[in-house]
């Protein structure tokens, strides 16, 4: 490992070395380390002893003794740390799982550990361990058995620090998982990553959906949130990252709907250019947005748009998978729908576009899929 100045360009190597007469540390292929939430000098970094660093890794000191089964002897270390957690809650309340089943905990930094994956299934790798960042005792843990020729699903909550587990992973069909996180808006809503994609849960795995629209099927194996931006990120095996939007999903409160769900549409920017190209040979300028929306079933779906004052402007009908689901709309009416606005407002004049469509005016406007209704503007 290095430290990279980014303003200088300036590297320093970083990596902890053993003391002299002390046997060498073990260290996995992908060596987790972990910037503390707490204080962004201090550094933990998984051997098989958990090291921690105060000052931006100039220096080290081992916190544990070897947290794994002890290793085996072969040319690919074994017996390693491949997660770290640390809760945002408490300094020094700490996870670490290996890739030989092992999950160890310390309350006071390293003072004292207690071992709390006794209960699991043995010898299996610990992809993730993820202290919650909503409930200061919740902890999740992901087990990845395919080395073992082990494809079961394997992820487990604790609300007690890890001294009972409760197994969350009913749903998912049977593949290897990779990671495990929690949303950091909502602490009902769980993201899996497993090795034939992605799943989420609204009820802290109670159940889990399919999150995979426009993801290839590969296996995913991290993923990150950007909670500003309200954005997933997911890194896969080979086939780049991919990102999506969050903000439909954190319109959900705990549970999945009974019914159809329609979520918010960003607004819309009215121009005088929609429907027209600039020359003959331009392409043409066609305005668009997207329906986001839930579906609690396979099948044909039909979305209607209407006016403030409840007149109908349009109907789209569409296949629609079961969970979530995207509609492109292109703004554009019936030359029906176009009298019946103009009929509403006199102040309004709705011309032909080059293109020959009409096309919404600014204003408000409804969108209902079943029961449910939400609105956007055209500014």
């Amino acid at each position: 490992y290095y430290r990279i100045n980014r303003d200088t360009g300036n590297r320093k190597y970083i990596q902890p070395k053993h003391e002299l007469g002390e046997s060498p540390y073990r260290f996995n292929w992908q060596t987790p380390i972990l910037l503390s939430p707490h204080n962004q000098d201090i550094l933990y970094l998984g051997g098989n002893k958990l090291m921690r660093s105060m000052n931006q890794g100039d220096d080290w000191e081992a916190i544990s003794n070897d947290l794994t089964t002890g290793g085996k002897k072969g040319n690919v270390a074994y017996g390693t740390i491949t997660t770290i957690s640390e809760s945002p809650f408490k300094f020094g309340l700490i996870y670490v799982g290996s890739d030989d089943g092992y999950v160890n905990v310390t309350e006071n930094s390293g003072g004292s550990w207690e071992r709390i994956s006794d209960t699991f299934p043995k010898d299996l790798w610990v992809s993730r361990v993820i202290a919650s960042s909503h409930n200061k005792a919740r902890v999740y843990v992901s087990l990845n058995g395919y080395r073992w020729d082990d494809f079961s699903v394997y992820i487990y909550m604790s609300d007690d620090y890890g001294s009972s587990w409760k197994n969350i992973s009913a749903g998912i069909p049977a593949s290897p998982v990779n990671v495990i996180k929690e949303d950091p808006d909502n602490e009902n809503i769980l993201y899996v990553g497993t090795d034939n994609g992605a799943f989420v849960s609204f009820n802290k795995g109670g159940n889990w959906e399919a999150f995979g629209k426009g993801l290839p099927n590969v296996a995913v194996h991290d993923i990150v949130i950007q909670s500003e931006a309200e954005d997933i990120l997911l890194g896969t095996h080979g086939r780049s990252i991919y990102k999506a939007d969050l903000e439909a999903l954190h319109e959900f409160g705990e549970g999945q709907p009974s019914d159809a769900v329609v979520f918010s549409t960003q607004s819309v920017r009215s121009s005088g250019r929609w429907g027209s190209s600039f020359g003959k040979w331009g392409r043409t300028f066609e305005p668009s947005t997207t329906f986001t929306f839930f579906s609690i079933k396979d099948g044909k779906q039909t979305i209607k748009l209407f006016s403030e004052n409840g007149t109908e402007l349009n109907s789209i009908s569409f296949d629609a998978d079961r969970g979530f689901n995207y509609l492109d709309y292109d703004l554009s009416i019936s030359e029906k729908a176009k009298k019946a606005l103009m009929k509403e407002n006199t102040k309004i004049d709705i011309k032909k576009a080059q293109n020959g469509n009409y096309y919404l005016p600014k204003g408000t406007y409804t969108i209902q899929l079943g029961s449910s209704k939400n609105t956007f503007e055209v500014k």
